[in-house]
């Protein structure tokens, strides 16, 4: 997992350096706007992509025992690794985000035809900064989705063992939750749009992640002396009310 996030940060920040950087147009670009449903869709995607709500159950079962927990001077050492595990986390993927923005918006608009498929943005990439750029675009694109493809399926995994509370082979398991993307592929659905779409569902997960994390954590019964303070139960209940709303105001611009 570490080998494909290392290819995927240096490859998007490598074509962001040979396309270039404009400060003032970056600043521009980051000011909130709205452009209709579409302005939308893709912001709920990105938000989807970004926090990605399954990686919160595979992130807890995988950090499970990495330490023993039987002292509050442990169970703190476990909760500070826990932060740096996932603020490192955002922190890397907000960058690929805004790099993969600044990128779009330098090299592939502007004069000459439109890009928004896969496969039009790897040929404005070589159009407009050789084949190399092409490359490291193709290339950090696979690994993301090998790694994308993985933290599904063990997550898948994880769910389903908790739900169910017994054995199932792994095999089987990994393959249920492999399924559906195959079933996208082999049906021939568009490769761009089912990738937005897919991050839309899960922001749409978000919710039903962070609530009920937000609900146990700040309980002293269950967390003892790792209990929320109150600000930062606050602060996670305007952020989920936040995500909440964009996700009701998507399906209602779409139904309208």
């Amino acid at each position: 997992m570490i080998g494909l996030l290392s290819v995927i940060v240096l490859g998007f920040l490598a074509t962001l350096v040979v396309g270039g950087v404009d400060p003032g147009g970056v600043a521009s670009g980051l000011t909130p706007r709205f452009d209709g449903v579409d302005s939308v869709l893709l912001a709920t995607g990105m938000l989807g992509a970004t926090v990605m709500p399954h990686a919160i159950y595979l992130h807890g079962a995988l950090t499970h025992d990495r330490y023993e927990r039987d002292t509050e001077r442990e169970r703190h050492a476990l909760l500070r690794s826990q932060r740096v595990d996932v603020v490192g986390a955002m922190v890397l993927a907000g960058l690929v985000n805004l790099a993969m923005l600044i990128v779009a918006a330098k090299v592939l608009h502007g004069d000459g035809p439109a890009v928004d498929t896969i496969e039009g943005a790897h040929a404005g990439f070589a159009d407009r900064l050789g084949q190399g750029a092409a490359l490291g675009f193709a290339l950090a694109l696979l690994a993301s989705g090998f790694a994308a493809s993985s933290v599904g399926t063990l997550s898948g995994q994880v769910v389903t063992q908790g739900f169910l509370h017994r054995h199932v082979p792994l095999v089987a398991l990994r393959l249920l939750t492999l399924a559906p993307a195959l079933v996208v592929l082999a049906v021939g659905v568009d490769p761009t749009r089912a990738l937005v779409l897919s991050q839309v569902v899960l922001s749409f997960g978000i919710p039903f992640a962070l609530v009920p994390l937000l609900l146990l954590s700040r309980r002293r019964d269950v967390m003892g002396d790792l209990v929320n303070r109150r600000r930062t139960t606050v602060v996670g209940a305007v952020v989920a009310a936040v995500i909440i709303a964009l996700n009701v105001v998507l399906i209602a611009l779409t139904v309208a």
